[in-house]
């Protein structure tokens, strides 16, 4: 045989011999972590049993940071108990939980002393996320972490009592909470940390439950500085509860379908400077009368909205053309020359004409 040949056939040996021994044994430990850091809760979980480095490296609390099991689908109790004895711990700030709201399988799902091992062993849980969870059989919101800032309850059950508490809550989250009522907006009162408040399609939200709680009153949000209100076709019913005037409310966002006559109790916001609109219709005379006596308004935002005006007459030629960047040019030069010191936004608007 060739000497040569045999030399090339000798490297080639030795190269694929180096290929064999470079396994991901030999790669450090922040590597791994960041390999492992895509992969989700449950794959990390196979994962650990590859071998005992890798369960030592799943362990890591740098993989429980934000840990999301919305999308497990067969997370019972018994899961959650091996996952917090396993893997949860000083690590983890944010948390996501599916419950078994609408499963054929029910059962209890969040109980007493899960929670309270919850907040004992993870101090650094700052946000809490749930979604389709029963939450009756709880008494109050007590047994939550005491370190949270922000609780985000999506399609969810709660009792008549349980908002009773939540000192350390500064952001609170209501989507689509068929049981939320007057009553509990009102005992949001004792939240004495809250600033910010979202609420999304309640039906049981009143105009006067929202006035009951505006400072000052004998159920004050009296610190905070943020709300949204989005409620479909009820959420003019519940701005004109803001017509009473929120003295420290800062920023505002109004999404639904009836958002427009709603708009002219806005007035006596005197204290807002950011206001955002969202998946509406709107008409340049419904923003420009909501809008004139904002005067330290600094921020106003359009997303998904609609601005519906007349046809426009052949005669009218100085008027620049709208396009899909800039759906309302009169609006905004109106705007600016309304507010100077305000900015404007908008965010996938699109323009209709009335022909009528």
């Amino acid at each position: 045989m060739c000497p040569s040949v045999c030399r090339g056939r000798g490297r080639f040996r030795t190269e694929m011999d180096a290929v064999r021994c470079y396994t991901l044994d030999f790669f450090p430990e922040n590597i791994l972590i960041d390999i492992l850091s895509y992969l989700s809760v449950r794959e990390l979980v196979r994962n650990s049993r590859v071998c005992r480095r890798w369960k030592q490296l799943v362990k890591d609390q740098r993989l429980w940071r934000a840990v999301d099991l919305s999308t497990w689908k067969r997370v019972t109790s018994r899961v959650l108990w091996a996952l917090l004895r396993q893997y949860l711990g000083h690590g983890l700030r944010l948390l996501r939980l599916r419950g078994l709201l609408l499963s054929a399988r029910a059962g209890v799902f969040l109980s007493e002393s899960w929670l309270r091992a919850l907040g004992s062993k993870c101090p650094r849980l700052r946000r809490l996320v749930l979604i389709h969870t029963d939450l009756r059989g709880l008494p109050s919101c007590r047994l939550l972490p005491l370190s949270l800032q922000a609780l985000e309850l999506h399609f969810c059950e709660v009792p008549a009592g349980f908002f009773c508490e939540g000192d350390g809550v500064e952001t609170l989250v209501l989507d689509s909470v068929p049981s939320f009522s007057d009553q509990h907006l009102r005992s949001l009162s004792a939240w004495r940390g809250l600033t910010r408040l979202e609420l999304r399609d309640l039906i049981r939200v009143t105009v006067a439950g929202l006035k009951s709680c505006v400072p000052p009153g004998a159920h004050t949000l009296a610190r905070l500085t943020h709300l949204e209100l989005e409620t479909g076709s009820r959420t003019q019913m519940v701005a004109l509860g803001l017509g009473e005037g929120w003295p420290g409310l800062e920023r505002l966002s109004l999404g639904g379908k009836e958002v427009g006559p709603g708009l002219l109790s806005l007035g006596r916001l005197q204290d807002l400077r950011s206001l955002r609109l969202r998946t509406c219709r709107l008409t340049q005379m419904m923003v420009l009368r909501s809008c004139r006596c904002l005067t330290r308004l600094r921020q106003l935002e359009f997303i998904e909205v609609e601005f519906v005006e007349d046809e426009v007459r052949s005669d009218e030629t100085d008027r620049p053309p709208a396009s899909d960047d800039d759906p309302a040019p009169s609006l905004r030069r109106a705007l600016r020359s309304m507010l100077p010191a305000c900015a404007t936004h908008f965010s996938r608007c699109t323009r209709a004409v009335n022909k009528d």
